[in-house]
């Protein structure tokens, strides 16, 4: 009876694992209703970062406005290129009527999207370029303008140093198209200021908050001599913000992060953080799935959209204005 009762318990806890996750290793999927039938598949490059779920709130907006139905799936951690493109090979097999993508690798998703346009499902790409051109390989390109948002934070950064003094860039991941040009934009906008030197600037946090904050803590001996440091995305800022924090350094050196998700808007407030570049993620996730939504009409669709940016302080954070941008409002 004994072993009975231990069988059944070994049962019972292998098929809630087993519900929690699926045969690919992704987070469980969920979708939205907007009563039509019409199923567009939606996927981020995550699902953890606090970033993904407010475009996944904007995307349920999205469907409920356009009266269609939203899967929302994506890989857990934001390097998981294969798993990414097994999902985009699963949903065309499945026969979804659309597909909003947030690319996790510029060439590497290319063919897949390809083979969707190919196949007469409509393609979207959400935050990250991918190769290809919009209006032609996919309908258009729903984005922060990420060139333009680097360059903010760089001249931002130069502003607080009075355009003087040692500042580090902390990347982030190779292959993702949204970050390597607001790396490329900071890079930039620091070399229009001569007495701005770059002493570290080819170092990667990767995927999660806890790879950056190793990566930023390995680095030491640059962030001891620097004046000022750039970080491209959430995940990175937070890494940055807690190796600081560990080394005694946060409020000690100015810092410009990107994003403006809960946890990173406490950092801004202690002080740890001068300054965050905010993308509008609730407006990429309507706007994503509300461009595919219309070619799926046959309606005109612009091929660039640009969800815009905010500078965001600690002084400004809670103003109606940032809040909307924030996806509070």
């Amino acid at each position: 009876m004994r072993n009975l009762r231990i069988l059944a318990f070994a049962f019972i806890m292998m098929s809630a694992f087993a519900c929690g996750k699926n045969d690919s290793g992704t987070a469980s999927n969920s979708s939205s209703s907007g009563g039509s039938g019409v199923k567009i598949a939606v996927i981020p490059k995550g699902t953890t970062h606090s970033f993904w779920k407010t475009v996944h709130a904007g995307a349920d907006d999205a469907a409920k406005d356009q009266k269609v139905d939203i899967i929302w799936k994506g890989p857990v951690k934001e390097n998981d290129r294969s798993d990414q493109i097994a999902l985009v090979q699963q949903f065309v097999a499945q026969g979804v009527n659309g597909i909003v993508i947030a690319p996790l690798d510029y060439d590497g998703l290319a063919a897949p999207i390809a083979d969707a346009t190919a196949k007469g499902i409509p393609v979207v790409v959400i935050d990250s370029a991918v190769k290809g051109t919009a209006g032609k390989d996919f309908v258009s390109f729903v984005a922060t303008n990420n060139k333009q948002a680097g360059s903010m934070g760089g001249e931002e950064l130069a502003k607080l140093l009075n355009n003087k003094g040692k500042v580090v860039l902390l990347r982030y991941e190779p292959g993702s198209a949204s970050t390597d040009e607001r790396e490329a934009g900071f890079l930039e906008a620091i070399a229009k200021h001569p007495e701005i030197q770059v002493i570290s600037k080819d170092q990667y946090g990767h995927a999660t908050q806890g790879e950056a904050k190793t990566t930023a803590l390995n680095m030491l001996d640059k962030l001891q001599q620097a004046d000022g440091i750039f970080c491209p995305n959430e995940s990175s800022t937070l890494g940055m913000c807690g190796a600081l924090k560990q080394a005694g350094l946060a409020g000690k050196v100015k810092f410009v992060g990107f994003d403006a998700t809960d946890p990173l808007i406490e950092e801004l407030k202690a002080g740890n953080i001068n300054e965050l570049i905010a993308q509008n993620p609730r407006r990429m996730g309507f706007e994503g799935v509300k461009a595919c939504a219309m070619a799926l009409r046959k309606e005109t669709v612009p091929p660039a959209i640009d969800t815009g940016t905010a500078v965001v302080t600690k002084d400004n954070c809670e103003t109606p204005e940032i809040r909307k941008v924030r996806g509070l409002e």
